[in-house]
């Protein structure tokens, strides 16, 4: 069996998914059509084209435009079910997506309308994929801390229906201390947490994610690497690090993906998975991750099914439910030895 068609029917979670960032242009088309909402390309191939991106600030910018077309419950169960069809053709069992809803409220979108918009997406891809998934609410780091209090306020009757809260946007300039007092309320209500971290923010972002934030998940953390102190203390605890080649491509946190550091990470312990971040915008699902890393870096097969394993070990499922998915990767492993 060749390396591509091991990851092809691997079982894996995905962990770091911005749910508005798997939106594809030919639904961006269909919705904006459907909402008549005016977007700034005259064609699919425009809006792929717009897709050439020098760092994160470019990328947010297209990101922030083309989610202007989500406007209705019916648009966010389309954007939701319409990645878990993709997630499944990629042997995804179980995804944690992210999604912004400041993005939205901003916009006049009430917050309900795109809770239960993906919620029923979510339901949809259970019963009919068998794809089981979480919801995290992420606080857009670029906004005002009153502004992720208010969020959070907005969120409590909808509460149930997360398992954890994130940061995310711009990082450079904007720390996680900005945001302690925010997730420490998140951590009372008994959500998990999660930030982005060490992304092109410097690893003093990473220390105060897990110092003050008291994060249960790290998105991102690559430039943990250059700092031997932190190396050894997330080893040590294995903190699970939800890394995403193809967005550090695209994005240039690295410049080739020979130079990325999951093989060193993995060398030294870390507990790293692999995610696609925002595939719309960055060239490909969780599997174009995994095909693309293994091919330029040379990962084994034993190192995929590291990753496989890693990214339920690092999920917020119950233990038994994680128990059950990481013996589908040793079967899986076992099977194809």
């Amino acid at each position: 069996m060749s390396l591509d068609a091991y990851i092809a029917g691997l079982p894996k979670a995905e962990l770091h998914l911005h749910i508005e960032g798997s939106l594809e242009p030919e639904l961006m088309f269909e919705l904006a059509q459907r909402n008549g909402v005016a977007i700034p390309f005259d064609s699919v191939e425009a809006v792929r084209a717009a897709y050439d991106f020098s760092n994160l600030q470019d990328f947010l910018d297209i990101y922030y435009a083309g989610a202007n077309v989500l406007l209705t419950r019916r648009d966010f169960e389309d954007l939701a079910f319409a990645y878990f069809q993709r997630a499944a053709a990629d042997t995804v069992r179980h995804a944690e997506i992210f999604f912004d809803p400041q993005t939205h409220t901003d916009r006049g979108v009430p917050f309900g309308v795109v809770v239960e918009g993906l919620v029923a997406g979510m339901e949809r891809a259970k019963t009919e994929l068998g794809v089981t998934s979480g919801l995290i609410l992420s606080f857009l780091r670029h906004l005002s801390e009153a502004e992720a209090f208010a969020t959070l306020e907005a969120a409590k009757p909808w509460l149930h229906h997360f398992v954890g809260v994130g940061l995310d946007s711009s990082e450079v300039g904007h720390p996680p201390s900005k945001f302690e007092r925010v997730f420490a309320a998140a951590g009372a209500l008994g959500l998990k947490r999660c930030a982005h971290a060490g992304e092109e923010g410097p690893p003093a972002y990473v220390r105060e994610a897990l110092d003050l934030l008291h994060i249960d998940r790290m998105d991102h953390g690559n430039r943990s690497m250059e700092d031997e102190a932190l190396i050894q203390r997330l080893a040590a605890s294995q903190m699970t690090l939800t890394v995403c080649p193809l967005s550090n491509l695209k994005l240039c946190v690295v410049k080739d993906l020979k130079d990325h550091p999951v093989p060193e990470m993995l060398r030294r312990g870390l507990h790293v998975t692999l995610n696609s971040d925002d595939p719309a915008y960055f060239g490909g699902y969780v599997n174009e991750n995994y095909r693309q890393l293994a091919q330029a870096v040379g990962l084994t097969r034993d190192q995929l099914t590291l990753l496989a394993r890693n990214s339920f070990e690092g999920s917020f499922l119950a233990e038994t439910d994680k128990a059950a998915r990481i013996a589908e990767v040793e079967a899986w492993a076992a099977r194809s030895a």
